[in-house]
């Protein structure tokens, strides 16, 4: 239910141009509300009159449209007067514009006056706070707006405002740090660097949180890391780009004067098979002599990375225990998982993703010693296409069922019946936390399965709809019974959005 000072500031908007008028009437402490709801209704016309004379220092979507200022809710929870978090929806196209052309027209204006009211330099906006925003990967309606929309538009924004953007003469703009999470690809790239070059000198400035560079070439990759605020930045995310261990020690110096870095996800890294093998060790050697560097780092992804036998040389080069490690097909070794079981980093991990490892074999022992050692602290488990299958799961159960605070299981490409996941089931009861297991489909709802079925056929081959059907109906019936209808147990390995280590 809508609170009445919701419906109150609906009500008050629906006329804009009244709206508008009124601003300087409204008390300040109004504004975040006014805000919210401007941009939930798309009221571009307020929403820009509001950000034109915004009377705070910061204006930051994650506290604004997840978070009302009337409210204690902590992010993620629903909002107190209006049960929306927008954040966690595609934010409308016309609603961001509105923003950018609002903070536009206030570095054009004269200090003296801002729109319909004083603007106070004392309490002038200074940052602009647009990280956050949903980025889910599914393609995007024409009304929304999508993470590499906001980078061009934001970037296109400080490339105008550095070339005919000029204030009142006599009077220079009050500077405003826009925050932003950048996505760069090929096709964004000159556009982007240009964007950051035009930042260095504008009362528009362009600070990075979170880069995530897709399929760019080094020279590139490097020019913008380059370009990035050291101070800003907590997340290097280098995707698609097949470095090698040769292109990551050109690109890895670069990486590691970012002091502050706390996520660092880096994939494909393996020897050059073209380059002599002395070679290749001197670069992985240098490469973990920079990885020694960082002193803030807590997550770290090393996805489709050859890591066979070395995973004790990459950890302990790091000078403080990760919290989230991802590991997802790297081939690792049963003395890989002894040593991490080990380390000092396991009794800290809060995420940890082995997926495509074989934990079948005689990894099994060291692995039930690994989450064994992490079991206090582990939040999220992907354990995807690991070969699992009933006997090693109810092997590891035990084990399993010691993560207590264990909110996500990830299960799925493994081949495990139905007699396994009811154990599951019930077995993880206990754990009070859990919201969410993503199980494959059953080999028993296969047709004229392989055994063992290879993973390939697990993923590919057809499924008896009428079967899983069943098992589906059996596991509901089963959840409600142990009076844990609100655990989502699903086999749409797409249709979750990979947990965020800055959200756990």
């Amino acid at each position: 239910m809508h609170t009445l000072v919701f419906l109150s500031t609906r009500q008050v908007l629906q006329r804009q141009p009244a709206a508008c008028q009124a601003l300087p009437l409204l008390p300040r402490e109004l504004f975040p509300l006014l805000f919210k709801v401007a941009f939930m209704d798309k009221k571009t016309v307020v929403l820009r009159e509001l950000v034109h004379t915004w009377p705070f220092p910061l204006l930051s979507f994650q506290q604004l449209l997840q978070e009302c200022a009337h409210c204690s809710r902590t992010l993620l929870q629903e909002c107190a007067h209006c049960s929306r978090t927008l954040l966690q929806e595609r934010l409308s196209t016309e609603s961001v514009q509105a923003v950018i052309l609002g903070l536009t027209a206030r570095l054009h204006t004269s200090g003296k006056e801002a729109g319909t009211q004083p603007l106070c330099r004392k309490h002038a906006l200074r940052v602009l706070d647009m990280t956050g925003l949903l980025d889910d990967g599914v393609e995007q309606d024409p009304g929304t707006m999508s993470m590499w929309d906001c980078t061009a538009a934001v970037a296109r924004t400080c490339i105008a405002q550095q070339q005919g953007g000029t204030a009142e003469p006599g009077l220079s703009p009050v500077p405003v740090e826009v925050r932003v999470d950048l996505r760069v690809n090929r096709a964004s790239y000159t556009f982007l660097r240009e964007a950051l070059q035009s930042s260095v000198d504008s009362p528009l400035r362009l600070c990075c949180r979170d880069l995530r560079a897709e399929d760019l070439p080094m020279r590139n990759t490097v020019a913008l890391l380059q370009l990035l605020d050291a101070g800003c930045l907590r997340r290097i995310d280098l995707r698609f780009n097949n470095l090698g261990l040769r292109g990551l020690s050109v690109i890895i110096p670069h990486v590691a004067r970012f002091q502050h870095l706390a996520s660092l996800r880096l994939h494909y890294v393996h020897g050059d098979s073209r380059q002599p093998s002395v070679d290749g060790e001197d670069n992985f050697r240098y490469f973990l002599a920079q990885m020694g560097r960082f002193i803030c780092l807590r997550e770290l992804s090393m996805g489709s990375s050859l890591l066979s036998g070395r995973l004790e040389q990459l950890l302990s080069t790091l000078q403080s225990p990760l919290e989230s490690l991802e590991l997802a097909f790297c081939a690792l070794l049963p003395e890989d998982l002894r040593f991490l079981a080990q380390s000092p980093h396991a009794p800290h991990l809060k995420k940890l993703d082995l997926s495509g490892n074989d934990l079948s074999g005689n990894q099994l022992i060291p692995f039930q010693g690994l989450l064994q050692a992490a079991a206090a602290t582990l939040l999220h488990l992907e354990l995807t296409e690991c070969q699992l299958a009933d006997a090693q799961l109810l092997a590891t159960l035990p084990t399993l069922t010691r993560c207590a605070s264990l909110r996500y299981l990830g299960l799925y490409g493994n081949p495990l019946s139905m007699a396994g996941l009811k154990e599951l089931l019930r077995d993880s009861v206990v754990q009070a936390e859990l919201r969410t297991v993503v199980h494959p489909f059953p080999v028993d709802c296969y047709e004229g399965l392989p055994w063992p079925p290879p993973v390939s056929v697990l993923l590919e081959a057809s499924i008896n709809e009428e079967k899983f059907a069943r098992v589906e109906a059996e596991l509901h019936q089963l959840l409600l019974a142990s009076g844990r209808a609100h655990v989502l147990w699903t086999t749409d390995i797409y249709g979750r959005l990979a947990a965020d280590y800055f959200r756990l």
